[in-house]
């Protein structure tokens, strides 16, 4: 029998290891990427390299777009602070088709790795400990897990960082995750870019923000749009199911 266990026992503790040298390198990642760039992805600091940035572009047009992609990606799903202001500069820099399609993709590979990060690192400690608890929970995730992500997805009070998170503690499969982040932040997505590619300049966006192209009361209606187009699909399935059930009753 100690034979036995000795290698279960190894393994275990190689696996935690590897768990914890994956951590440590993407905490070293996140605080020198935020220490040492932060200020360079900031709207002053690019405001400043603007005729730079546009001359850059033109004269290397596929190198922009992969590393404008990667940059993206790294943030995302490092869950670094600036992907809303990276979204409104790519707005601006790419112009709306290019950069609505450039941010959907890099924001859809971005949260898969924060998923799938999640996933690696803290699922299965999570799943021990409260496994049982969590039994009810995950087969009904199991059903309704695409809808309840896409649902949240639609919600801008929701910080996608941390769906990304605590999706990847769930049983719901990458791919599912995959394209339902894809389609469920588009419209989020669409809004910011567009908000960047209207503004004139960099400096313009830095001073005002997205207020350089929604007016306060605007950005409220927006804001309330999400938040009921997220509550709809939650409204139309409770009604669905409640009068599921009524029509089920026998009748006396």
């Amino acid at each position: 029998m100690a034979k036995e266990i000795e290698p279960q026992t190894g393994d275990k503790n190689f696996g935690t290891m590897k768990k914890l040298g994956v951590f440590l390198f993407v905490a070293a990642v996140v605080v020198v990427a935020y220490t040492q760039y932060g200020d360079l992805l900031s709207l002053e600091s690019l405001a400043k390299q603007e005729a730079q940035l546009r001359a850059f572009q033109a004269e290397n047009p596929v190198l922009v777009y992969g590393v404008a992609f990667l940059v993206y990606v790294v943030v995302t799903g490092l869950s670094l602070p600036g992907a809303a202001v990276l979204t409104l500069v790519y707005g601006w820099y790419f112009g709306l088709a290019p950069g609505l399609l450039l941010v959907s993709f890099a924001s859809t590979a971005g949260a898969t790795m924060a998923f799938l990060l999640s996933r690696f690192l803290f699922r299965e400690a999570i799943q021990k400990r409260f496994g049982d608890r969590l039994q009810s929970f995950n087969q009904s995730l199991e059903k309704e897990g695409p809808f309840f992500l896409f649902t949240l997805r639609l919600i801008p009070a929701v910080p996608f960082f941390i769906i990304n998170a605590v999706m990847g503690l769930t049983p719901i499969r990458t791919r599912t995750f995959w394209w339902v982040s894809q389609l469920g932040m588009l419209a989020g997505t669409a809004v910011f870019v567009y908000a960047g590619s209207s503004v004139p300049d960099l400096q313009t966006l830095a001073d005002k923000g997205i207020g350089a192209v929604f007016t306060p009361s605007q950005l409220t209606q927006i804001v309330i749009a999400f938040v009921l187009l997220g509550a709809f699909p939650l409204v139309v399935r409770f009604s669905m199911k409640f009068f599921g059930r009524a029509g089920a009753e026998p009748v006396v």
